[in-house]
């Protein structure tokens, strides 16, 4: 306990030299446990996202591109689905209930899915989570809207409220429904998920917006009001893609080779548990280069306390003969300058965890909001136990080498004066 105290005055004693070599291991530590949180962060969104759910359809594409456009809204499909095909699909006695989904408008950057009631029934999440109701109902008619727990909360909507879709996706608009507005229906409760960002309406809403519209602009020469659709029958001629649910699960491969070789339209029917697993398993090389990368700097900051120390005890060698001179045995000389670097690592780490945690609290909001990533910014998991060890680990062996160096030196050593 006295080393201990001893080091401590020694440290304060240096305090601009010493507060550097802190904060260059706190911001290591920063960059370990970041990346990690976000890793995590990052997966548990994705695999959160959806469940219970066999197979998601597309016109022909890439597996990852199709699962990521339909479920995480990242991207777009390039081609469509015929309703046609989409009904002959749904029939198959093997399938048990299908979820239509049309996308391709948007609300203030929010994306907007056109479906059905099946959409509430069966869609969910995070280990079969069902969709559950903030307040409100689904969507019955035709300009119904049920808006998700962060559009709801962005805009501080309420039911009743009206709304305005905008033609096309993204934050830019350059045309808008602003003659068949929206209202509020319903709100959902928060999922983690992109659902959270999501204003969900029915197939006929969406066939109503564009009725009047010809080649993704308003015609000139024909206009219906809101009044009017509402009284037509609409029916969607195409759609993006929809969800399949079986009766038993052991069909899923003889229901997906069916989708896969449908000779009336190409199909692309994908499992997500699998196509998500692959696209981690890209990803995968990411994660390393940016762990590495972060465990280079943390390597940077230990190396940087050995020069401090290597440096201090060139410039302390008097300092310790002293301490040798009033009784200090060469082993506790060689505990105080252990301990050091054990309480500057220890320092380090405690700052970098306290940054990691801040930053968190400050990015939680816009990496939810913009990117749909859910961040948890409390409790440390065990992986981040592993990495805060190991630069323990290394921050104690760092400190062997100057406290062996001082070791070594005599007490004649360190009272001659060098010329």
């Amino acid at each position: 306990m006295f080393i201990i105290k001893l080091a401590l005055k020694s440290l304060l004693n240096r305090k601009f030299t010493v507060a550097l070599t802190i904060f260059s291991i706190a911001i290591s530590i920063t960059l370990l446990l970041g990346v990690e949180r976000i890793r995590i962060g990052l997966e548990n969104s994705f695999s959160n996202t959806i469940s219970g759910t066999d197979l998601v359809v597309g016109a022909r594409t890439g597996d990852e591109q199709l699962l990521l456009s339909t479920v995480f809204h990242i991207g777009m499909v390039s081609n469509n689905i015929s309703w046609h095909s989409y009904e002959d699909i749904a029939a198959n006695e093997l399938i048990d209930w299908t979820i239509p989904i049309s996308m391709g408008d948007s609300h203030e950057g929010f994306s907007v899915i056109g479906t059905n009631e099946d959409y509430f029934t069966h869609y969910q999440f995070a280990n079969k989570q069902h969709l559950q109701f903030q307040e409100g109902k689904a969507f019955h008619e035709t300009f119904d809207a049920v808006l998700g727990a962060d559009v709801a909360a962005s805009h501080e909507y309420k039911i009743g409220d009206e709304i305005v879709i905008n033609h096309g996706s993204g934050d830019i608009a350059f045309h808008d429904h602003g003659d068949k507005p929206f209202h509020v229906t319903g709100i959902l409760q928060r999922t983690g998920t992109p659902v959270d960002q999501t204003i969900h309406v029915s197939l006929e809403g969406i066939e109503a917006i564009h009725i009047d519209w010809v080649d993704g602009m308003p015609d000139k020469h024909m206009h219906f009001s809101a009044e009017e659709v509402e009284h037509l029958h609409l029916e969607p001629e195409y759609i993006t893609a929809f969800l399949v649910g079986l009766k038993n699960r052991t069909d899923v491969l003889t229901v997906q080779r069916q989708i896969n070789t449908n000779k009336s339209e190409p199909l692309t029917a994908v499992m997500p548990g699998i196509t998500l697993q692959r696209l981690w398993n890209m990803m995968g090389k990411i994660e390393t280069a940016l762990l590495i990368v972060s465990g280079f700097v943390a390597i940077a900051g230990l190396i940087g306390m050995l020069v401090a120390l290597l440096t201090g005890v060139n410039e302390r060698r008097r300092e310790m003969a002293i301490l040798r001179s009033v009784g200090a045995s060469p082993l506790k000389i060689f505990g105080l300058i252990s301990s050091e670097s054990i309480v500057i690592t220890m320092w380090g780490i405690a700052m970098g965890i306290a940054f990691v945690f801040l930053l968190l609290q400050l990015a939680k909001p816009i990496l939810e909001t913009q990117y749909g990533i859910y961040l948890n910014p409390s409790g440390i998991s065990l992986q981040e136990i592993y990495i805060i060890g190991t630069v323990i680990i290394l921050g104690i062996l760092i400190g062997i080498i100057p406290g062996y160096k001082i070791y070594k030196y005599s007490l004649l050593d360190g009272m001659t004066v060098k010329m």
